[in-house]
């Protein structure tokens, strides 16, 4: 248990629980570390800290003065006001006793070289990925200046991208911290990323290598062109390598190369590397085991930067993959038949066919150039041009691989994208027609009319997929209110699981904690805000709200948490779900003030009870939601999440206490079934939840509820991972599945196709 308290926090003692305390980043390096795969060690400056740096220097009133009114689409003026900002921070004094606790960890961490880091609050969540837009300090080397660098990173929260982008995706720039990860500095003989899929395709039978010569920010930035390794992911057979010959190479520069030592410079490659292949075959295989190792360990797909010294790898980043789209269908004529001149080629990077006029763009504060639908090109790009980005029809650079910041991006914003296009700010003429297919890697002279024709053929395709009609309905799991806008546009019956602990670490106080501070309302209010925005979006579609089912160590790290939450051995089967909500209702009902008051408004929001051990639980968790007036009708419905073994057995009598219907949480009750913490490294391997008990678990909870008359749904990570399970829940009569929103497509077309063999439902 972390006392918030303390302003340093060492990785072991923090996991994917902490991302209010040491953020995206930090969450993940030290999730990494308990899970015993390989890490650079270090610690957290906590985003508590910075939030108590930025307070008690009197930042905050000159720091939302700028940023009052700002225009962020107006360039010059956002980079500005960004400076100004950045320069009140970095001249701010820092607290003595602050800056002797980071020197002490330093310290302790062994001294010499460390990588200074930022990790915001927000940072790699799904739809939410801040990655890239704070700084990095490379081999900083010193207490002192591992202070300074740690105040740099956090002026780095208020560079202009990153101001940006926050406005944009809707973030209160005052409520978004950043916590500062400093880690001991592994000198790379080579690096790269990994994704646990194929990035462009989607192809989740594959991992996809990148690798360079030096430290990884040669790749990530796009200035080296990397090689590239497929891998098949069950066999670790290495399916395609394509070797980039690489010249240089971004490392630590030493007195004898003529630089300053400790910094980082672009170095000549030996001539006798320049050409090889960087990593062999056992390497590779190695690096994929891990990369699998720690898909399992999360239970989703990992974008990973891995790092290569002394015979030995390192992950200095893991991150979920977030955006997840369908490449070609190998099937379907893919138009190869052009006959406009071909003038580049690269890597395909984000599939789609764009047109539109060359706008190159050489340095960042020209990004105004791009108008909307315009095709920008660049040698690379960074977070600055993120703008000029969301306008273009299409995106070309002259660098990078598949997973640098211009292929990352372009998927995310749904943008074709082709790198790696050697010449194509030279070659390319400014006001120049082109067709830049994203798909196959190349760019058109003019309108290449057979690639277009295809491309619509593809979105037709889409259409008719996000319009079949199926009797299972499709639901949809959310937790960011921040995505409740774009999701609700896409063809799906409602949200299935609204999971609540994401509203609560954003609120990052426990509740106990308001009600001490004699403000309980305030607790109330901020869930309201977050549920609204679902229910408006969604409104009439359903959306069931699973009740907070916090851990007692998840809680404890709220602030104000340690004070109320007592130390268990294991969380994940202690003091939880229905069992708290009965012994401390003061605290319940805040909760279901706060359901009732956005019910007032939305009587699209339903309840759904988590890890109930027993009927009597159920009955006295009725009982509480009664008294305040929450009672099952046509108007209200309640469901009751099956994850606990019990759940199975007798869940006629939990029936009988009067529930609409039932949700298979396929994580928990495979956890209890098999009896695996489903955390446990050493145990991922069985961790199945295709096991033949689990799925006989969920076949018989499927068969009582049908033969109970009440729904029944799924809304674990099984049908999100496993296209098999989804067809056996159709088979067995499931009323409804619910996944994650990159699976939405993949999954309708699953169900479709599934109740068309059974004869049950037209597959178009």
């Amino acid at each position: 248990m972390v006392s918030i308290t303390r302003s340093v926090v060492w990785f072991s003692e923090v996991g994917r629980e902490d991302l209010g305390l040491v953020g995206g980043k930090g969450a993940n390096l030290g999730e990494l570390t308990r899970a015993s795969i390989p890490v650079p060690p270090g610690f957290v400056v906590t985003a508590d800290t910075y939030f108590r740096f930025i307070d008690q220097a009197g930042l905050e009133p000159a720091i939302r003065k700028e940023l009052f009114n700002l225009d962020v689409h107006d360039s010059r003026t956002l980079n500005d006001r960004a400076a100004n900002i950045r320069r009140r921070i970095i001249e701010a004094p820092m607290p003595p006793r602050l800056a002797e606790e980071i020197r002490e960890a330093y310290r302790e961490l062994g001294e010499g070289p460390v990588a200074v880091r930022s990790s915001a609050t927000a940072e790699d969540l799904p739809d939410a990925s801040f990655a890239g837009q704070q700084s990095t300090f490379l081999n900083v080397i010193g207490p002192d200046n591992v202070v300074r660098a740690v105040q740099a990173c956090w002026a780095s929260l208020f560079e202009g991208r990153a101001i940006f982008y926050r406005e944009e995706a809707g973030y209160d720039h005052m409520k978004v911290g950043l916590a500062v990860p400093v880690q001991k500095m592994v000198q790379s003989e080579k690096s790269g990323v990994m994704f646990t899929v194929e990035p462009v395709t989607s192809d989740e039978t594959r991992i996809t290598i990148e690798a360079v010569y030096g430290l990884g920010e040669g790749i990530v930035s796009g200035e080296i062109s990397p090689d590239l390794y497929m891998v098949h992911k069950e066999s670790l057979q290495i399916l395609d390598k394509t070797i980039t010959p690489q010249d240089r190479m971004f490392a630590r520069a030493s007195d004898s190369d003529g630089s300053h030592e400790g910094a980082n410079a672009w170095l000549p490659v030996p001539e006798h590397l320049r050409e090889a292949q960087k990593l062999n075959d056992d390497e590779i295989r190695e690096l994929a085991r891990i990369g699998r190792s720690v898909e399992e360990h999360y239970g989703s797909h990992q974008d990973i930067e891995w790092a290569f010294e002394g015979g030995k790898f390192y992950l200095t980043q893991a991150r979920p993959v977030t955006t997840m789209r369908a490449g070609h269908d190998e099937e379907d004529d893919m138009g190869d038949h052009e006959t406009a001149p071909l003038l580049l080629t690269g890597q395909p990077a984000s599939p789609g066919v764009g047109i539109g006029v060359v706008r190159v763009v050489n340095d960042p504060h020209d990004i105004d150039i791009v108008r909307p639908g315009d095709v920008l090109v660049a040698e690379m790009t960074t977070p600055d041009f993120v703008p000029a980005m969301k306008r273009a029809s299409a995106i070309i650079t002259e660098r990078g691989g598949r997973t640098c910041h211009a292929a990352i991006v372009s998927r995310e914003l749904g943008i074709p994208c082709v790198v790696g296009a050697g010449g194509a700010t030279t070659g390319l003429g400014e006001d120049r027609l082109v067709t830049v297919d994203g798909s196959a890697g190349k760019v058109y002279e003019g309108r290449a009319e057979s690639r277009l024709a295809w491309f619509e053929r593809q979105k037709q395709r889409y259409a008719r997929s996000s319009g079949l009609k199926t009797t299972t309905k499709l639901y949809v799991n959310l937790a960011e209110p921040e995505l409740a806008d774009r999701i609700s546009q896409r063809t799906v019956d409602g949200v299935g699981l609204l999971r609540a602990e994401f509203i609560v670490a954003q609120i990052g106080t426990h509740p106990r904690t308001f009600m001490q501070e004699g403000h309980p309302e305030e607790y109330t209010r901020q869930i309201v805000e977050g549920l609204r925005e679902f229910c408006r979006a969604f409104n009439p579609r359903p959306v069931v709200y699973r009740l907070t089912d916090f851990k007692t160590n998840e809680y404890a790290n709220l602030r104000g948490g340690g004070e109320f939450e007592a130390y268990e051995e294991n969380p994940m089967i202690g003091y939880r779900g229905a069992s708290r909500y009965i012994r401390e209702p003061d605290i319940f009902r805040l909760e279901v003030e706060a359901i009732k008051q956005v019910r007032a408004e939305f009587k699209n929001l339903y309840v759904m009870v988590p890890f109930v051990r027993t009927p009597a639980e159920l009955k006295g968790v009725k009982q509480l939601l009664a008294e305040d007036g929450l009672v099952r009708s046509d108007q209200f419905k309640l469901w009751m999440m099956v994850e606990v073994p019990s759940n199975v057995i007798i869940l006629d009598k939990f029936i009988d206490v009067g529930i609409d219907g039932i949700s298979i949480g396929s994580n928990d009750l495979t956890q209890l079934v098999l009896g695996i913490d489903r955390d446990s490294e050493a145990l991922a391997d069985t961790f199945d939840e295709r096991d033949d008990a689990v799925m006989a678990a969920i076949q018989t909870a499927v068969a009582v509820a049908r033969r109970r008359g009440i729904t029944v749904s799924i809304c674990g990570q099984a049908p999100s991972v496993y296209p098999e399970v989804t067809e056996k829940l159709v088979e067995w009569g499931i009323t409804s599945v619910s996944v994650s929103p990159d699976m939405i497509d993949r999954t309708r077309e699953i169900i479709a196709n599934a109740e068309a063999k059974l004869g049950r439902a037209p597959a178009s």
